[in-house]
């Protein structure tokens, strides 16, 4: 008796634990026919509604056209050729595939920034004061509250973080035009990659080519997309250095990313040639890696040197503060750094910049520079 009992215990545990799932599931599916009626429509299944799959476009945004033919090429076949092709289909090359570009060099921009809240002009700090808060807060690496809070502590000036962020998103609307246009003594040879960096708590990357020989940042840009878009937009903006023309031949040193060589064939299309040699792994197991691998390892020194002032910003609050912040590291890196590859110089060589023996004098300097350069070429900035 008390066998059966257990056992009658038993099967209805048992019992109770697969109505529960059934339960579950039923209040599930009673769920989603209620919050998405379209998808239970019972002509889902129309051909008429399914999508055309021999035009894919392969990024978010429609920027290439992935396109098979194969209904144009046997309709151009004869009678006699269709006969052929039933018999021996491997002797025609009916299916391929190619990439068409939905956008034009004419479209391709760089990153800009929007004018900021607080213009230089009219903040009450003193030049010497505004300085010292680029120094700790791009040259040293501090966040904007450490930045505050040292200001107060060392230098008895009372400042905000929001103040300091102010001050450099002022700073670098300022620099950005002369070090965009800054007339570099480039080499020929350039390795690129791209780092990932915090947006409102979303992932978006920077692309930076940097100049192997010069050691210089040639070209950054903040995109939200890993894509083809962002790297060609990075990579016009290296051409943009050059003013008269190209150098030949010219080199690219990148990673295994598809993206690049992409961009390549996008170039190509407009009569822009380049050569991108692609290092692939983290060891040398092939001849190309074993030979450029050094080039490799200078771009991503250069993003762990990033990455090394950009985390105490813990992110960015939006998508014109991660490019006003990368504005500001490329000013400091190739104006202001000390290169020990370069036996301590500066990567670029300024000479009314020689003469200034400390970091805040030397970035007001540099901003005086850049204000010159604005009103000499007339540059106009828009919203």
């Amino acid at each position: 008796m008390n066998l059966i009992l257990v056992l009658l215990l038993i099967l209805s545990c048992i019992v109770s634990v697969y109505l529960y799932r059934f339960v579950r599931l039923l209040q599930q599916i009673i769920f989603n026919l209620w919050k998405y009626p379209e998808s239970h429509h019972p002509d889902r299944f129309n051909l008429a509604e399914r999508k055309d799959y021999r035009k894919l476009t392969v990024d978010a945004m429609p920027i290439i056209k992935i396109v098979k033919k194969y209904d144009d090429n046997y309709s151009k076949l004869s009678e006699e050729d269709k006969a052929k092709f039933k018999e021996h289909p491997e002797s025609f090359k009916l299916h391929y595939l190619y990439r068409e570009f939905t956008f034009t060099l004419d479209s391709v921009t760089s990153n800009s920034l929007k004018p900021p809240k607080v213009q230089l002009s009219n903040i009450h700090a003193s030049s010497h004061v505004l300085g010292l808060v680029l120094s700790y807060f791009v040259a040293y690496g501090l966040s904007s509250r450490m930045t505050s809070a040292i200001m107060w502590d060392i230098h008895n000036i009372r400042i905000s973080r929001q103040t300091v962020l102010n001050y450099a998103r002022a700073a670098s609307f300022i620099l950005k035009p002369f070090v965009d246009n800054f007339q570099h003594k480039l080499s020929n040879s350039f390795c690129g990659d791209e780092t990932y960096i915090k947006v409102r708590g979303k992932t978006h990357y920077i692309f930076f080519f940097f100049d192997s020989v010069k050691k210089v940042i040639v070209a950054n840009y903040v995109s939200s997309k890993r894509d083809t878009w962002s790297a060609i937009c990075a990579i016009y903006s290296l051409f943009k250095k050059f003013k008269d023309s190209l150098p030949k031949p010219l080199h690219f040193f990148v990673d295994g990313n598809p993206i690049y060589l992409l961009a390549q064939h996008f170039f190509a299309q407009n009569n822009i040639n380049f050569d991108v040699t692609q290092i692939i792994g983290l060891t040398n197991k092939d001849e190309v890696s074993k030979e450029f691998r050094p080039l490799k390892q200078i771009i991503e020194r250069l993003n762990r040197t990033f990455k090394y002032y950009y985390k105490h910003t813990n992110g960015f609050d939006s998508l014109d503060g991660a490019i006003s912040y990368v504005n500001l590291f490329t000013a400091y890196f190739n104006f202001l750094r000390p290169h020990s590859a370069l036996d301590g110089d500066i990567p670029a060589t300024v000479p009314e910049l020689a003469d200034v023996d400390n970091m805040p004098g030397r970035w007001c300097k540099l901003l005086s520079l850049a204000q010159d350069y604005i009103a000499s070429n007339h540059v106009a900035f828009s919203s």
